[in-house]
């Protein structure tokens, strides 16, 4: 069992240090990619100010499917290229959106959301696995130190499954 370590108190460079070693530490010693997104979509839930969805999905080599995630039911498909997720899994880059209803094509999954970060994840063949999607009810909730950290810890995931991700 890993505890979740409180880190809302903590300047936004110390958050992230903090997640990334309780990161580390939930991922050391597994290799299941649906069981290590299900523990860092909860960890990244339970830590981070001011979100209401935290997950990732999944690429089945036609679109992008829904996988383990925290926050009201969401969207099950989204096709390459639609919506900030299918962008994101579409140009290869993280896409930090600071009002969701000005992203042209935003799939809107629950109305609450403002503001969305999505970092694309790919194995080390470059081959496109899935994304990493976090959700914010407040507008212009992420910036750059957030990309930069939540882009860390999904390296982090994608080192922790590199045996088995992308076959």
């Amino acid at each position: 069992m890993h505890p979740v370590i409180a880190i809302d108190d903590l300047p936004k460079s110390e958050q992230y240090r903090s997640l990334t070693q309780q990161a580390q530490a939930l991922l050391e010693n597994e290799r299941d990619p649906i069981a290590n997104a299900a523990n860092l979509s909860a960890l990244l839930f339970h830590s981070l100010p001011a979100v209401n969805w935290v997950g990732f999905y999944l690429w089945d080599g036609r679109e992008l499917v829904v996988g383990p995630f925290q926050g009201l039911p969401a969207c099950v498909r989204i096709e390459l290229g639609k919506g900030v997720c299918g962008t994101a899994a579409a140009t290869g880059t993280t896409q930090v959106v600071d009002d969701v209803d000005a992203f042209p094509g935003h799939i809107a999954c629950d109305s609450a959301s403002r503001s969305e970060i999505v970092v694309p994840l790919h194995a080390p063949d470059g081959s496109l696995i899935g994304v990493l999607d976090i959700d914010s009810p407040e507008t212009a909730r992420f910036d750059a130190d957030d990309r930069r950290g939540i882009e860390a810890l999904a390296r982090i995931y994608l080192r922790a499954c590199a045996p088995i991700a992308g076959g």
